[in-house]
């Protein structure tokens, strides 16, 4: 992901100070990169000059010209505020000076300019020959010109599509009040994550067409934006909605380890990673072009961990569960929770009194939920639920309590994608079982893939608060419908929940 913009719109601002602000920023840096120009009106064409910038180094600095610059149209406020709303622009100011006294100063390492320059006298050359600088001449390639869109489609939820239903709170009798009263409550609540750590690239291309050779379509990549995925975003949800998380894992020894456990810290997650040689850790890649995935592809182990692991893992979910108001299982069936490890944490909960979940996603794998027995929600698919039960024919609400009878758990949350969710759930005072509905919330999802995961960690959360089921799953689906608003798995804010819920 890009840095955020540094703004200087002073006309006062000596450029001194904006280098000094862009050499903090750059310590770890290799390649600044410069433009300058009027941009009185941001069009395609500049997008696609700075979206060539920006692929050429790692750093993009944008100076605007002053107003003093003969062809400006617009003030320099409101043009610097043009170029800075633009994603991929890491600082944009305005210049007071000539350009190449900026360069001479700043010494970037490429300066960008447009291809009609090609012919003239270009001032900055000279300062860029004094260090060994390079001056680039480019109009930019139409591939991309969507780049900063793809940024906004990332960074950005669509709040708007989300319609959340009158009827369920009356039905159950509960208020919008009630929500924001046990989101409050997740800072008191403390929660242990065990399950498989994914990595997930979304790779977003540029279709060029059709081979002639074959019927194959051909892309061309345009940006790669990573994520922690899997388990690993299921705590880092959690943290981002308030709670005190531990999470626990496996993972290869490798650079993409590496980077999940970098983003687990940067989200504030406590977390333990341990080292499996015989497996890397698990990336999956997502082609993506026109907001939709062309193809998937997995680099991952399935075996079950050894012996030597499992005992390290109980050990310290064991420490970690003393602390505990919820333990959460996610898992993606990869080998991180083999029976033994997942019966032995179980019998530690009931000790210990402390809320168990479970979800155990079987898209592309093979996995039984029913596996995860007494737990308080269950949250699979209506496949995962099938699978589970070996029956393809029943109806939902058969198919929902044949499942809560196999697994003996306590409720059953069926997601059912665009048709929304099913709750099967027992009555606050009594034995009795009863099942209701809720509908998708969001009705222009970017990217379904997080939804699962933002479900069960709110709703779970939602119970360790002491929220009702129906509180509970409203509260899950409020979650996910924010979740697949936007493409990319970003952990989910207590503030973006809040917001939607108070809209």
């Amino acid at each position: 992901m890009n840095a955020k913009p540094l703004l200087k719109n002073d006309d006062q601002q000596d450029f001194v100070e904006v280098i000094s602000d862009i050499r903090a920023q750059t310590l770890a840096k290799r390649k600044i990169v410069f433009v300058s120009g009027n941009f009185n009106i941001v069009h395609p064409g500049h997008l696609r000059l700075l979206s060539f910038a920006a692929s050429c180094g790692d750093y993009l600095v944008v100076g605007v010209n002053s107003d003093d610059h003969g062809t400006a149209i617009l003030s320099a406020s409101d043009r610097l505020t043009g170029i800075s709303s633009i994603g991929i622009v890491d600082c944009a100011f305005i210049l007071e000076a000539p350009p190449e006294q900026f360069v001479r100063a700043l010494r970037p390492h490429i300066v960008v300019k447009g291809k009609e320059h090609e012919v003239l006298d270009n001032s900055e050359k000279i300062a860029l020959d004094e260090y060994g600088g390079k001056l680039l001449f480019s109009s930019g390639e139409v591939r991309f010109s969507s780049l900063d869109i793809l940024q906004r489609e990332l960074l950005v939820s669509n709040l708007s599509a989300i319609k959340k239903p009158r009827d369920f709170p009356k039905r159950h009798k509960f208020r919008i009040e009630n929500l924001i009263e046990l989101v409050n409550k997740f800072q008191d609540t403390t929660v242990t994550v065990i399950g498989d750590v994914i990595v997930d690239d979304y790779i977003n291309c540029e279709p060029l067409g059709m081979s002639r050779e074959d019927p194959t379509l051909v892309v061309t990549p345009i940006n790669k934006d990573r994520f922690i995925g899997g388990a690993a975003i299921v705590a880092a949800h959690a943290r981002g909605l308030g709670a005190r998380v531990n999470f626990f894992s496996i993972a290869g020894d490798d650079g993409i380890r590496d980077f999940a456990n970098d983003e687990l810290r940067r989200n504030n997650v406590e977390c333990s990673l341990l080292k499996d040689e015989s497996r890397p850790t698990t990336l999956k890649q997502r082609y993506r072009a026109g907001g939709n995935t062309l193809l998937r592809v997995s680099e991952l182990r399935q075996h079950d961990i050894g012996e030597d692991i499992i005992e390290k893992l109980s050990a310290s979910v064991s420490e970690s569960l003393r602390s505990s108001d919820l333990l959460v299982f996610a898992d993606f069936n990869y080998g991180c929770l083999p029976q033994q490890l997942v019966d032995r944490l179980v019998k530690q909960c009931a000790s210990a009194e402390v809320m168990a979940v479970a979800d155990s996603q079987a898209s592309s794998q093979i996995g039984d939920i029913s596996r995860f027995r007494h737990m308080r929600l269950l949250t699979p698919t209506e496949h995962e639920a099938r699978l589970a039960v070996g029956d393809q024919k029943s109806g939902l609400v058969v198919l929902a309590e044949k499942l809560r009878l196999k697994a003996s758990a306590d409720h059953v949350i069926v997601t059912l994608g665009a048709e929304g969710l099913l709750i099967h759930a027992k009555e606050a005072d009594g034995e009795k079982y009863i099942t209701d509905r809720l509908p998708a919330m969001n009705r222009a999802p970017k990217d379904v893939s997080g939804a699962g995961d933002a479900l069960l960690i709110s709703g779970s959360l939602a119970l360790a608060a002491g929220g009702s089921i129906w509180e509970s799953a409203f509260l899950g689906a409020v979650a996910a419908a924010c979740q697949v608003g936007r493409v990319g798995n970003r952990a989910l804010s207590r503030s973006e929940l809040l917001e939607e819920l108070l809209r």
